[in-house]
C-alpha cells in the first residue's frame, strides 16, 4: 500500500498498518525521494529536446479529456502534442485522443490513484516526443494524491468545473497551490448551476495568490484561446 495516500501501485511497497508513526513517515520520505529522483531524470530528458511537460490534473468528469481532444484538433498543427494517459481502467480516453491524431500511451493503475514519474519514464520510450511539442500526462481524476508526486513535469495544469462547486481551492488547498495555473471549465453551464466565480477565484488565490485563472468551456469553445496562447507562451518561454 502506499503510504501517501493509501493506493496499492505496484511500484510501492507495502507498508502495515500497525507500524510506528515514525516508520511509516521515513518510508512516505523514500517512497517520494524515489520518485522525484526518476521526475529529475524525466525532466532531463524532455528539457534536453525542448518538449514542454505538463500535469494535467482533475477530479473525475471535470473535462480534462475534453480539453485535450479539443487542443488537439485546433492547435495540434502548430504545436504537436502527445499524451501519456492515466486511468484506473479501460482505454476509453485514450481512444478519443488517437481517433484526432493524438500519439497517446495509456497507464492503468488498478487500484492505484495517481501516476507516478517511473511510470510516466516507462511511456516515453514509447512516444515520438517531437522538438519543441508538448507531453501532456493527463493523471489519474483525483484532486489529493496526484499533487504529492511530481511527475518531472515543468508546469502543473488544474481542471476545475463549475459543476464541481465553487470551494474547492479551500476544500482541496494542496492540489490549487500547487497549481501553474488553473482552467475553469464549463462556463457555458454557469446559467443552470450555483457557482460563483468570483467565490471561486478568491479562494483560489487565497491558497496561490500569484496562479492564472483561465475560464473557458471545451465543448463549446469560450474562452479557449487564452488556453491556446498560454501555451504557445509556454513553449516558447521554456525554449528560450
Amino acid at each position: 500500500m502506499c503510504t501517501t495516500c493509501g493506493c496499492s501501485p505496484e511500484t510501492t511497497p507495502p507498508v502495515e498498518a500497525s507500524a510506528p508513526v515514525a516508520d511509516v513517515l521515513r518510508v512516505e520520505d523514500r517512497i517520494l525521494a524515489r520518485n522525484d529522483a526518476q521526475a529529475a531524470l524525466v525532466r532531463r530528458r524532455l528539457s534536453a529536446r525542448g518538449v514542454l511537460g505538463l500535469n494535467l490534473m482533475s477530479s473525475p468528469g471535470a473535462g480534462k479529456t475534453t480539453l485535450l481532444v479539443r487542443t488537439v484538433r485546433e492547435l495540434g498543427g502548430e504545436l504537436p502534442l502527445q499524451v501519456v494517459e492515466g486511468d484506473q481502467a479501460t482505454d476509453h480516453d485514450a481512444q478519443r485522443l488517437q481517433a484526432v491524431g493524438c500519439p497517446v500511451v495509456q497507464l492503468n493503475t488498478g487500484k492505484g490513484c495517481h501516476l507516478d514519474a517511473a511510470m510516466v519514464a516507462g511511456a516515453l520510450d514509447r512516444l515520438p516526443l517531437p522538438d519543441r511539442s508538448v507531453l501532456v500526462v493527463e493523471n489519474v481524476g483525483n484532486l489529493v494524491c496526484p499533487a504529492l508526486f511530481d511527475l518531472g513535469e515543468e508546469a502543473r495544469v488544474v481542471i476545475a468545473a463549475v459543476t464541481d462547486g465553487d470551494d474547492k481551492p479551500i476544500k482541496y488547498p494542496h492540489m490549487f497551490r500547487a497549481a501553474t495555473v488553473i482552467v475553469l471549465n464549463k462556463i457555458d453551464l454557469l446559467p443552470h448551476v450555483d457557482f460563483d466565480v468570483e467565490r471561486f477565484s478568491g479562494f483560489a488565490r487565497r491558497v496561490n495568490p500569484k496562479v492564472e485563472l483561465l475560464p473557458l468551456s471545451a465543448t463549446r469553445g469560450d474562452g479557449v484561446e487564452a488556453w491556446y496562447r498560454w501555451l504557445r507562451e509556454r513553449v516558447v518561454r521554456d525554449a528560450a
